[in-house]
């Protein structure tokens, strides 16, 4: 028999899964952190600080006793979380970097043969004089490699030594073993992560089942197009095959979506409707547009029917929102959206324009919580005051 799951009883599982029902206050170590960003699976890098980084901002939404230094700690000294590429660029745990090594096999064959193709003549002896000085010479920024004319704008346009900093992290050889002022220090990979996580190997059917696995554990429930696009290591049909052959060890479940509709089929492990999923605090928070809990804005849409896009490439006379919009979440459930930013120099977080959803009333109580948690939030980035715009409410 399928088991119907509520969409209130979804989204409690998913905000469960995503690490949004503990208690935010709760004192977070350093060990805590790594737990948490194990659980979460991965969490996503950004340059935009527009109010603070996505990474930290992601962590901040779920614990904000959370440390900067903590997280640098565990990717810098520590080695136990290193940086790579998921749907996008991600901080995981070193504890991942053996299934990583299929990615990079992979990227190594498409990669290598696509930049061959833009470097034309002198592509191999530049990427070997590259790894020969960093294995040499140690740890190298991309700025600290001359150009010789050639211009920045993607990876067709760079010096071919600056391309293979960029080819070697991605193909595995050489990790991002710190950062300064947001640019990366690359190394050789065991250098920079401890042998225990860079050595061990998988067979290429154990890279499935844990990718299929840990997504679906970290999912809840899932299509086997949402367990491949969770790490984006596998494609549909790997994950549907994996699905097939374990038939016997999941059940079918349809979720109700939040705007009515068809249930929709996924899969789930036995044991999902057995526990006890604590419902997400009251309070007020705002998320990073990067934060994974929306990463898949389809099944955010069908789960808390809210409809989100970045606008940062869309030209400002289209946009319908804001430049970098923050979606904004009250309990379980996703209430509106809010832009803002930090003026770091006149030391205050300006809200400009708030919108709430369709039926969510801007009650006294609700924009007391709200603007506590930007008070939070201030505090964080650095900033002393909250500053309200003229008209921010709309």
């Amino acid at each position: 028999m399928t088991n119907l799951i509520s969409n209130s009883d979804a989204r409690r599982i998913f905000l469960a899964k995503q690490g949004l029902s503990a208690p935010p206050n709760k004192a977070l170590t350093k060990a805590g952190l790594l737990e948490l960003i194990h659980e979460l699976g991965f969490v996503q890098v950004d340059s935009i600080q527009t109010v603070e980084r996505a990474h930290h901002q992601i962590l901040f939404s779920r614990n904000q006793t959370y440390k900067r230094e903590h997280l640098t700690a565990l990717l810098e000294k520590d080695g136990s979380l290193f940086e790579h590429w998921t749907h996008d660029a991600s901080i995981l745990p070193s504890a991942f970097f053996r299934y990583w090594k299929h990615k990079f096999r992979h990227e190594e064959e498409v990669i290598g043969e696509r930049w061959r193709k833009w470097q034309g003549e002198g592509f191999e002896h530049a990427f070997d004089e590259t790894f020969e000085r960093v294995t040499r010479d140690g740890a190298i920024m991309a700025r600290e490699i001359k150009a010789d004319g050639h211009v920045s704008g993607g990876w067709w346009n760079w010096h071919p030594n600056k391309t293979a900093l960029e080819y070697f992290w991605r193909t595995g050889k050489f990790a991002i073993a710190g950062r300064s002022n947001f640019q990366k220090i690359y190394d050789l990979v065991e250098r920079v992560i401890p042998p225990e996580f860079h050595e061990p190997e998988v067979t290429y059917e154990e890279f499935v089942d844990w990718a299929c696995r840990s997504a679906l554990t970290r999912l809840g429930f899932a299509t086997h197009g949402e367990i491949a696009a969770f790490w984006d290591l596998l494609s549909p049909d790997e994950a549907k095959a994996w699905v097939n052959a374990h038939r016997d060890e999941l059940i079918e479940v349809l979720i109700e979506p939040a705007l009515g509709g068809k249930p929709r089929p996924s899969w789930a492990v036995p044991d999902l409707l057995m526990q006890d999923y604590p419902g997400a605090p009251p309070r007020v928070r705002v998320l990073s547009p990067f934060d994974p809990m929306i990463r898949d804005r389809n099944r955010t849409e069908r789960l808390f029917g809210f409809f989100y896009r970045i606008e940062v490439f869309v030209p400002e006379p289209k946009r319908e929102y804001g430049y970098y919009v923050f979606p904004l979440l009250e309990g379980d459930k996703l209430i509106g959206r809010i832009d803002m930013k930090a003026d770091r120099k006149g030391g205050s977080l300006d809200v400009k324009r708030l919108w709430l959803e369709p039926g969510v009333r801007p009650s006294a109580g609700r924009i007391e919580k709200l603007l506590a948690e930007l008070d939070r939030l201030a505090k964080f980035t650095g900033v002393e005051q909250v500053v309200l715009m003229d008209g921010w409410q709309g």
